[in-house]
């Protein structure tokens, strides 16, 4: 099998270096470009299956970066992750508007950081398994896509509409935290006013039908959905 290709992009030699290191060491083909214009040019050339990108960069900003690659139809499966300060609420919010999939929080620790990715790169192989599935079976639950139902065990749930876009948005990409305001376009629609409690309504009901446990709330962000 070929080896795992991971792209760097940061504008700090000695962090590009450092997370270069461990993660070659791991077995993974690695490629670092030091800003962002340098960045989309080696994602181009290369395609990796993951990249991490710094949020704060000269010239083009990671969430720039990210939005270009998610407009390029060959990157629709790629990872990106993002690398934050731990206080930067705002940054991250954007991070994930614009497509990212996680971000992981700086200082970095080699063997919480190697873990992260290890855990992004599984995420991304059952995500790949998921879009192939006409019938998602996830934990005690089985969602059918097209006959728009979900059973817990043998019993049959039932879910408003909206509770179950809602779900299956959160189900097609286990594991990624979905912002607010990305759940309000992709299941509401950017022309549709709804109330700041919508959503926290709408996860608490599904929270109450199919267990508690599935959806984790990241505090100030959104939610995701782990089983």
């Amino acid at each position: 099998m070929n080896p795992v290709k991971i792209l760097i992009v940061d504008d700090e030699p000695d962090i590009l270096d450092f997370l270069k290191y461990n993660l070659v060491k791991e077995g993974y083909d690695v490629a670092t470009a030091s800003n962002g214009e340098e960045g989309i040019k080696i994602a181009e050339k290369e395609v990796p299956n993951l990249i991490i990108l710094d949020i704060m960069m000269p010239k083009m900003d990671g969430v720039e970066v990210c939005r270009m690659l998610r407009n390029k139809p060959e990157f629709d499966k790629t990872v990106i992750a993002f690398l934050t300060a731990r206080e930067e609420d705002y940054s991250q919010i954007a991070a994930l508007d614009v497509g990212g999939d996680d971000y992981i929080t700086k200082p970095i620790r080699p063997r919480v950081f190697l873990s992260r990715v290890r855990a992004l790169l599984r995420r991304s192989e059952r995500r790949n398994e998921l879009e192939e599935e006409t019938v998602i079976k996830v934990g005690d639950l089985t969602i059918d896509k097209e006959k728009v139902t979900v059973q817990k065990n043998d019993e049959v749930i039932e879910l408003a509409k909206k509770e179950f876009e809602l779900l299956y948005l959160l189900v097609s990409k286990p594991g990624k935290v979905f912002s607010r305001e990305e759940i309000f376009n992709k299941v509401w629609g950017t022309d549709v006013i709804v109330g700041n409690r919508t959503i926290d309504v709408h996860i608490r009901k599904l929270r109450e039908k199919i267990g508690d446990h599935y959806i984790k709330t990241i505090k100030g962000i959104g939610y995701k959905f782990e089983f």
